[in-house]
């Protein structure tokens, strides 16, 4: 029986990347995504690899379609083996300058989509009695401070968090489910374009500042000459093997990590 392995936000960036690393390896993948003409290409381009995919269209912060999701992989395939709870999206202004609905679209993918993951997922891997794996992709940014990006560091504070606490729930329990959290920094990813993607009924009604524009623009800079989403998978893929919690994709930005525990022990 092949291994099965499970992708939000498939169709592009990371998840992408994990899927095609995932179908190379042998494993039947499951691509999970809002936008249906990617994730459509990526089935078709897997397939004609030879890869065992199956496309199921997923907002990942509607808990009903991750339930979906979760019923049509077990009848596909009866087990999964790998889940990984990676879709996210991101909007940049002062923290006290975002609306309801920017708090309400970026928590509800990138966190309510991870809690969504978990809860329509971990009790059939239970079920199974296999060894299985949840990577949960968070950020850098859910473990450093500073300014800039405050919701979207809220939700992977959140992700770090929710993947530290599942896991020693999971070994509490002798559970054959071991838990990664991914901290990836800049990637070269179109996460800054993820507005095409934000439902009507959370849209702002006004103009974006032109603060907000500039700082999309720096963080760009940063991402366009980032990591490629290959390598990335590479990251999570030996992570699986090895057994290793934190996935830091730049191992070089532990430093940011570092002077923040310093200011929290003094």
């Amino acid at each position: 029986m092949k291994s099965v392995a499970v992708i939000t936000g498939a169709a592009s960036g990371i998840g992408r990347g994990m899927a095609e690393r995932f179908a190379a390896e042998g494993m039947a993948v499951v691509l999970a995504d809002i936008e249906e003409e990617p994730l459509a290409k990526l089935e078709a381009d897997l397939r004609a690899k030879g890869a065992t995919v199956l496309a199921v269209k997923t907002d990942v912060s509607n808990a009903k379609d991750v339930e979906n999701l979760a019923e049509q992989t077990l009848d596909a395939f009866g087990a999964v083996h790998i889940l990984c709870n990676n879709a996210g999206v991101v909007c940049s202004r002062p923290i006290w300058e975002h609306s309801i609905a920017d708090w309400e679209w970026v928590l509800g993918v990138n966190l309510w989509g991870v809690i969504h993951g978990i809860r329509a997922f971990v009790p059939r891997m239970l079920a199974q009695e296999t060894k299985c794996h949840i990577v949960n992709t968070a950020s850098i940014l859910g473990l450093v401070r500073g300014a800039g990006e405050g919701i979207y560091k809220v939700s992977k504070y959140g992700v770090v968090a929710l993947s530290e606490t599942l896991a020693d729930e999971l070994a509490q329990k002798g559970s054959q489910i071991q838990v990664h959290v991914l901290c990836p920094g800049w990637v070269r990813t179109g996460i800054l374009d993820s507005a095409r993607n934000r439902p009507d009924v959370l849209q702002n009604p006004e103009l974006e500042t032109q603060q907000t524009l500039g700082a999309s623009r720096n963080v760009r800079a940063e991402m366009e000459s980032g990591m490629s989403s290959a390598e990335v998978a590479d990251h999570v893929y030996k992570a699986i093997q090895d057994g290793t919690f934190y996935i830091h994709t730049h191992p070089e930005l532990k430093t940011w990590v570092y002077a923040r525990m310093e200011g929290i022990l003094g």
